[in-house]
């Protein structure tokens, strides 16, 4: 949600999204940063956002705008602070120790936004600072970025990307972050849309950011397992439950074979379906 935009930032609390990003960065000119800034923090402060993320998406670090949007962060009280065109971990760490010194000390988690072809060379190192205690938790693709700064079509198929979108899921993975796939422009096809949901959905991609309250829709149902993968989920809990599996590493399932590995899987799908359920109870 543009900081300047009073009506997107009205609707913010009422969106069936986990989580509003109150952006600071590119959907705000730079002669307007001032009014956004003081804007993102009367909507984060004031407005009740329920069970949605409150985040805040900074200025780059090395942008003019960066102190003052640490400063903002500290009166926001966001839940997350998102730091933009992340290519090092120095840069993480910094935004870490900017945080540290509020004096409230209130427990402010990161968002990197991984956005350039250094930071696909560099994505391991920036997603490891989770382990040296910043509190990184999320790894967002900036795919609009990354295409432009490697010189890339931004084109309805992006199979020319992903290469370096496997090289974030996997680094995200690594360090047990959460990565979420990036924006689509054409909010007005929906097919096109939720066809690349899928593919993030196949890619290992935990969510996506949304540029269009319309596209909301698409991406939870995308994103939420269906009913036919929540049947097969309990299916396996159940069976590894039974008695006669108990000490074994595989079992028979409906003419296949079932291990472990699958019960861990099976138990994420029920854990993810419980969670979609109970949101949208509360929205």
């Amino acid at each position: 949600m543009p900081a300047s935009s009073p009506r997107a930032l009205a609707k913010g609390p009422s969106l069936a999204a986990d989580a509003i990003v109150v952006d600071l960065e590119d959907s705000v000119v730079p002669e307007a940063k001032g009014e956004a800034r003081q804007a993102a923090v009367r909507a984060l402060a004031g407005q009740d956002y329920a069970h949605r993320v409150r985040a805040l998406r900074l200025n780059a670090h090395d942008t003019e705008w960066y102190a003052e949007d640490i400063r903002a962060a500290f009166d926001a009280v966001p839940d997350v602070v998102v730091l933009p065109k992340v290519e090092s971990a120095d840069a993480l760490h910094a935004l870490a120790d900017a945080l540290a010194a509020d004096a409230r000390g209130r427990d402010v988690r990161i968002w990197a936004m991984l956005e350039t072809p250094r930071a696909v060379l560099g994505a391991e190192a920036v997603a490891g600072v989770a382990a040296a205690g910043v509190p990184l938790e999320t790894l967002v693709v900036g795919n609009n970025d990354l295409a432009r700064a490697g010189g890339l079509p931004l084109a309805t198929s992006r199979t020319h990307l992903h290469p370096w979108l496997m090289t974030f899921v996997a680094a995200a993975k690594a360090n047990d972050l959460t990565v979420l796939d990036g924006v689509f422009n054409d909010f007005a096809d929906l097919v096109s849309f939720e066809r690349e949901c899928l593919e993030g959905v196949a890619m290992g991609m935990d969510g996506r950011t949304l540029i269009h309250p319309s596209q909301i829709e698409v991406a939870n149902r995308a994103f939420t397992p269906d009913a036919d993968a929540v049947a097969d989920a309990r299916a396996i809990v159940a069976a590894f439950e039974a008695p006669e599996a108990a000490g074994r590493g595989a079992i028979r399932l409906d003419g296949r074979m079932v291990e472990r590995l699958h019960l861990d899987m099976a138990r994420r799908t029920l854990a993810l379906a419980e969670r979609a359920a109970a949101v949208a109870d509360r929205s």
